[in-house]
């Protein structure tokens, strides 16, 4: 635990009451995050992810298992915790009325940082997620990336050594999605340990050192977006798209005939895909057998593979 921001073992969440009509939201996790590196939670709606982040955040109580956040015990020293974290929430808090500048200012006197510091730091904060020019504006003017860049630089107002965040880009757009990165790619070169959420996997892929994918409450996979896709997955996938199947045969019949082609084949309604460690290779023997999908593609297999295959396609409400 010595270089350990958070350290959690059979971490444990419960609502409800204390008879059998609980429900058991997060059921006993073991989870490690190193300094200076950048964790993320994935998993679909109901896994236990936001009630483990609420955990760390020292703003929800743990039902059972031992967690330890910057070293201290949330239950006991939870307002010395919330004084070192930042945290950027799904929903942007920001208080419309304000400037931009006003935003960061009231936010920071929360924290009783001196007025010389804070000027200092707000100017920093502006100029590093590039808002510099928007220091007058009122909130509600901004696009939804410039919120976004503006709930991150809050966040920081307090120089945290922890920075959660719960989906930092849900509903931008491209190009506001790869400033965000970017200015958060930034921030842990600076030495910020980053926790977040997210259902992007290429989010995922591209700003997590490590992941735990969780599932009913439960890790099911945990290393690295590489190592995941090698443990779970296979290099490359083929897709192919049958259009109406030849001869009528359903896509079913038609992955019985290619079941040995491959290490996995696995049917949806418009097309299968056969994973294997070279599509190419795969796409010839396909053809071999009399076959002739209307449209192919080989991609090389990615972390939406690996968390489709542990978590299942079917929708959570």
């Amino acid at each position: 635990m010595s270089d350990s921001l958070i350290y959690a073992a059979g971490l444990r969440k419960s609502f409800g009451g204390k008879s059998g009509d609980a429900v058991e939201a997060v059921r006993g996790v073991d989870v490690e995050v190193r300094r200076g590196e950048a964790f993320g939670f994935l998993g679909p709606n109901g896994a236990g992810k936001s009630s483990t982040m609420r955990m760390i955040a020292a703003v929800s109580p743990p039902s059972g298992g031992v967690l330890r956040v910057l070293g201290m015990d949330p239950a006991v020293s939870g307002s010395a915790i919330r004084a070192r974290l930042g945290v950027c929430p799904q929903e942007d808090t920001l208080d419309n009325e304000l400037n931009v500048r006003d935003n960061l200012w009231i936010y920071g006197r929360y924290f009783g940082i001196p007025r010389p510091e804070l000027k200092e730091r707000v100017d920093e904060l502006l100029e590093f997620v590039q808002l510099t020019e928007k220091a007058r504006s009122k909130v509600e003017d901004l696009s939804g990336g410039m919120k976004r860049r503006l709930s991150i630089a809050r966040s920081l107002v307090n120089r945290p050594d922890l920075l959660l965040l719960d989906e930092p880009t849900t509903g931008l757009d491209p190009q506001a999605r790869h400033v965000v990165w970017e200015r958060l790619f930034r921030l842990k070169q600076t030495g910020v340990t980053l926790v977040l959420t997210t259902h992007y996997m290429d989010e995922a892929e591209q700003l997590c050192d490590r992941l735990v994918v969780m599932d009913k409450g439960l890790i099911v996979a945990e290393g690295s977006p590489l190592d995941l896709i090698r443990e779970h997955s296979t290099r490359e996938v083929a897709e192919l798209r049958f259009g109406v199947a030849s001869d009528g045969d359903s896509h079913e019949a038609l992955a019985a005939k290619v079941e040995d082609l491959a290490v996995r084949v696995e049917v949806l309604p418009d097309r299968l895909l056969l994973y294997s460690e070279d599509g190419e290779e795969t796409l010839v023997k396909v053809h071999e057998r009399g076959l002739q999908p209307a449209a192919v593609l080989v991609r090389r297999s990615s972390l939406e593979d690996v968390f489709l295959r542990l978590t299942g396609r079917t929708l959570v409400d």
